[in-house]
């Protein structure tokens, strides 16, 4: 599951380094939790809950099943 995690945040960094920030994967729990560190513009950002929730995890949530949410650690 890691790998399609991966891949599925490969496909939403463009956009965040478009706006200086960045996304690192930092684990999979076993309960499909996807933990990440918002990086760059991103970290400290207001709207980085925002974009957590409506961007990155409904991404992830859409192309990997099984992850049941996104949290940033």
């Amino acid at each position: 599951m890691r790998e399609k995690v991966q891949a599925a945040l490969d496909k939403v960094r463009p956009t965040l380094q478009a706006d200086g920030g960045d996304v690192e994967l930092v684990d999979v729990t076993p309960q499909g939790i996807v933990q990440v560190r918002l990086k760059g513009a991103c970290h400290g950002c207001p709207m980085s809950q925002m974009t957590l929730k409506s961007g990155i995890e409904r991404v992830v949530m859409k192309l990997v099943p099984g992850v049941k949410g996104v949290e940033a650690v």
